[in-house]
């Protein structure tokens, strides 16, 4: 049996192919369009898995969309009924979209299927599992747990932004959920919005700006209290009711009532690219702790419900790796699994679980320990004979080892000296998280590389951490943690026994002070609180990155690493390797691993394609005049 799952419209589109319970194919439209967070039809990574499982639309027994769209509609009919006359900018705007194309999603389906092979438009059956189903069956189906509770949490499905399941064997019952307007995901985007950064896409550097915020401060303690007096209440249950007077997203296109804002915190909307100050700081931290005690109180509630020892998650929310990090810490649960694509691109993945295991009632067993994910390694894989095309088409030299334990032995040497190695190896991530096949990696233990990673290569805000891949059998040596994280959707602290002391006036240090202390013996890979986002890797599910850390290791003894996602700021992670190539010569990087493939800047043609950013000054040009969010970009009209 053959499901394809597919989100889409909103953002994050995917397109996933089930056949029975194996994933065959899952990736995400913007790797093929370039659009980063494209939220159009998956046309292409529709046609990518149909292609690379062989299979024909004929074969197909469901297509499935991952939430219900008329329900969605009823929603915001509701919304604006409600809330009129105000709302009415948004209603005209929002409207034609839906007359266009999510009114008629059935025939858009068909007519995007049609165009990739003649069908019967009678034979193919379309399935619509509602938006938080789809997330729960993404967390619970594919995790190695026989039962356990689901936590799903994002800005908003068709009602409930939040839901708890029980998932057992192939069913899920969902126990409880949160309605909107009353969302953990849109008050976190709202402080994303507030201070600075793009919603949809910015709420990982809020995350990420937190820890330079000071908790023992007078501010910040301010800043809580402000916020739970005035902004929202919340249940010992988790549930939680947001003050529409503070908030913009229910009828207009900014996510929060600004003046009000300003008056309750005496700050203004930060713009974008403007310098970070201290209240920021504070700001993003104190609704970063408040989203975690909302996580825990919720996990805590689905403790109680189910009674089970296993934690599945998914939606938006899920990618707080930092929550998801406390909350495994804390032990409330014996185990706990995300989705790697836990956003709305997974929608595309659980949807088509939702119809293989509850639709079709298909038996579903697992072994409890290994997941159905194949380290969520699902994309595209390109041969030899691709990368010596992309050489040839560009005129450039390269080296080709047939050993491939020589190569990873050379770019260990490589790293070792300091150079930063773009590195791409079959079949392509699926989610946001680079996980040794389309990632760029440097090494943990040098200084400047956090630095030069972010200002040279990645061209992005010079606070932003990096992730350390370490091998699973070493963990314990480097991070305070027993577990495994081979998605980097959890935080572990850094060892004591490798972290260097502060200063005593450390937290009156201006903040570019604090982000270049010296804080462990892997500076590069250790955020201002200790933390880092880690990636355990495990020789069964990536035995080409295990192997090249070893390589690593048994050069310095060091067997962590930097591991960064190969794309600059503003684009997705790259595909393919004309994508790859193209990157690797607009940013400093100094060499490309493509398969066998080493690449060295040095010996290559210079870059001289106009159309892309050739140097630091041209992309810090570009950022200035495009990243400043117009009103319809903050919030995606008719969510």
């Amino acid at each position: 049996m053959y499901v394809l799952g597919i989100s889409a419209f909103y953002h994050d589109s995917g397109c996933s192919l089930l056949r029975d319970d194996e994933i065959v194919a899952s990736a995400q439209e913007e790797r093929f369009t370039r659009k980063k967070h494209d939220l159009s039809f998956p046309s292409n990574a529709m046609k990518f898995c149909l292609k690379y499982s062989g299979v024909s639309i004929s074969e197909l027994t469901a297509v499935v969309f991952y939430d219900k769209p008329l329900l969605k509609l009823g929603r915001l009919m509701a919304t604006y009924c409600a809330f009129a006359p105000v709302g009415f900018n948004s209603f005209s705007l929002a409207m034609p979209v839906w007359v266009k194309e999510k009114l008629f999603l059935k025939n858009l389906i068909l007519r995007e299927l049609n165009k990739i092979e003649n069908i019967d438009r009678k034979k193919v059956k379309l399935l619509f599992p509602e938006h938080h189903l789809s997330h729960a069956a993404s967390a619970f189906y594919p995790s190695p747990f026989q039962e356990a509770a689901v936590l799903t949490i994002d800005g908003v499905g068709e009602w409930a932004t939040a839901s708890i399941c029980r998932g057992k064997d192939n069913g899920i019952s969902i126990l409880r959920e949160l309605d909107f307007p009353h969302s953990v995901g849109l008050l976190y985007a709202a402080f994303t919005y507030y201070c600075g950064f793009k919603v949809n896409s910015g709420e990982y550097k809020l995350m990420g700006l937190a820890p330079y915020g000071n908790s023992n401060s007078a501010r910040y303690k301010n800043y809580v209290k402000l916020i739970e007096e005035n902004l929202l209440d919340i249940a010992d249950d988790g549930s939680i009711w947001l003050n529409q007077e503070y908030f913009d997203y229910t009828t207009g296109l900014r996510m929060t009532q600004n003046d009000n804002w300003q008056k309750l915190f005496g700050l203004p909307v930060r713009k974008p690219e403007t310098e970070l100050k201290q209240e920021y700081c504070d700001l993003a931290l104190a609704i970063q702790h408040i989203t975690e005690e909302i996580v825990f109180k919720m996990a805590k509630e689905a403790k109680r419900l189910t009674g089970s020892n296993n934690l599945c998650l998914a939606g938006g929310v899920a990618l707080n790796c930092v929550a998801n990090g406390k909350l495994l810490k804390s032990g409330l649960f014996d185990k706990a699994w995300v989705q790697p694509a836990a956003g709305d691109a997974g929608g595309a993945l659980g949807a088509a679980y939702a119809a293989y295991y509850i639709y079709f009632n298909k038996p579903r067993s697992t072994d409890g320990t290994k997941d159905k994910m194949r380290g969520s390694l699902l994309g595209p894989e390109f041969s030899k004979l691709d990368i010596e095309s992309i050489a040839q088409k560009y005129r450039a030299e390269y080296e080709y080892y047939e050993n491939f334990d020589e190569l990873c032995g050379k770019v260990a040497d490589l790293l070792n000296s300091g150079k930063v190695v773009g590195w791409f190896q079959g079949r392509m991530e699926w989610g946001p998280r680079a996980l040794g096949n389309r990632s760029i990696l440097a090494d943990a233990r040098n200084i400047e590389m956090q630095k030069k990673l972010n200002l040279k290569i990645k061209y992005r805000e010079s606070f932003r951490p990096f992730a350390p891949s370490v091998l699973s059998e070493d963990v314990r040596q480097y991070f305070d943690t027993d577990g495994s994280s081979p998605y980097m959707l959890f935080i572990a602290d850094v060892a004591e026994s490798i972290r260097n002391r502060l200063p005593d006036n450390y937290h009156d240090l201006p903040i570019k002070e604090k982000l270049y202390h010296i804080r462990s013996s892997v500076p590069a890979v250790t955020h201002l609180d200790y933390s880092a986002r880690l990636q355990t890797v495990h020789k069964e599910t990536n035995p080409k990155f295990w192997k090249l850390i070893n390589s690593f290791k048994e050069r310095t003894g060091c067997g962590v690493i930097v591991n960064t996602s190969f794309n600059v700021r503003g684009e997705p992670i790259v595909c393919t390797p004309e994508d790859a190539y193209r990157c690797f010569m607009r940013t400093e990087m100094d060499y490309l691993v493509m398969e066998n493939f080493l690449f060295n800047k040095e010996k290559l043609p210079v870059w001289r394609d106009k159309r892309d950013r050739n140097n630091p000054a041209t992309e810090r040009a570009r950022r200035k005049n495009d990243t400043s969010p117009r009103d319809n970009e903050i919030y995606p009209l008719g969510r």
